[in-house]
């Protein structure tokens, strides 16, 4: 969808997902544990509203306006996590001055649970995003980038489980390969790992060893790529793996109004949502549990 076409279009579009073949009607509010995950990807440094003369983004956007939503929803539902899919750094002089110390202070303020790490947040190097980790008050989970011999060694971790009401909520993250996108004296010896092969093995553990009822995949690969360019897309991971119940992505700033509904290797449902850029869209996911953890959700894309 193009992106101009996506602005103009309603906010409310939602998608309805089933698991565990039971309707969202069935979810009577006297048995049910709601969780909201609200998530931004691809921010590139954008702290202001995009100006009113704008071609595309007319007063669209802000970190200030992005941190009222989401008090709002949070006084909604206590229950709320908020994530982001990578590619924090890069894009406005607010990076080039500040080098990434803006963005974390901003983002620590507004609460953010955990993140992932995107190609550009190397752009000044394992050591510049070392420098700025001080300024931040939330995880880094990163799951297919190996960093023992760099700087960043023990500052990410490879998943994290949250508890809200009673819901147990497993979260890792992958990146995209990046050899050819990133200068490697930026990612000095870190070692990039197959994301499907690892994406298979957090989700084992996360439903086998960690009991979780829910799972999240941060990922930075991208949406979709043509079956030439030999790429993992969300859409591939998806499909190859099982146990995932959600993928958050980055990386292609795809515009989804609502969050794509794929198969993944069983021929369960899974999500798949990203919402484009520069902070103009939040994206929201509701979760539904019943007494015995089946659940069902519903997402659409904010604009900002």
């Amino acid at each position: 969808m193009k992106r101009r076409n996506f602005i103009q279009k309603s906010t409310a579009a939602t998608a309805f997902l089933t698991l565990g073949g039971l309707s969202l009607e069935s979810f009577s509010s006297n048995n049910t544990k709601h969780i909201t995950i609200l998530h931004t990807n691809d921010t590139h440094s954008h702290i202001e509203p995009f100006p009113s003369n704008h071609s595309r983004y007319a007063n669209k956007g802000g970190v200030a306006r992005r941190a009222t939503l989401v008090e709002r929803i949070r006084k909604e539902n206590p229950n709320t996590l908020l994530l982001d899919a990578g590619d924090i750094f890069q894009g406005t002089p607010y990076f080039n001055f500040y080098g990434g110390e803006l963005e974390f202070k901003l983002m620590s303020m507004l609460k953010y649970d955990a993140v992932t790490i995107g190609n550009h947040d190397f752009d000044n190097g394992v050591g510049g995003l070392y420098a700025q980790l001080p300024h931040a008050k939330f995880d880094f989970i990163s799951s297919n980038y190996d960093f023992k011999n760099t700087i960043l060694d023990t500052h990410t971790k490879p998943y994290k489980v949250f508890i809200k009401d009673g819901i147990k909520i497993g979260i890792f993250g992958v990146g995209i390969k990046l050899k050819g996108l990133v200068s490697e004296k930026n990612y000095k010896e870190t070692k990039y790992l197959n994301p499907i092969e690892i994406a298979q093995d957090m989700s084992r553990i996360l439903k086998d060893e960690e009991h979780c009822d829910l799972i999240i995949c941060l990922s930075h690969l991208g949406y979709h790529y043509a079956p030439e360019r030999q790429e993992i897309g969300d859409l591939e991971l998806a499909s190859k793996t099982k146990d995932i119940d959600l993928i958050i992505g980055g990386h292609t700033h795809t515009f989804l109004p609502k969050p794509t509904v794929t198969k993944n290797s069983e021929g369960e449902n899974v999500l798949v949502n990203q919402v484009g850029c520069y902070g103009i869209n939040v994206g929201r996911i509701d979760f539904y549990f019943d007494n015995d953890k089946n659940k069902a959700s519903k997402g659409k894309s904010i604009i900002v």
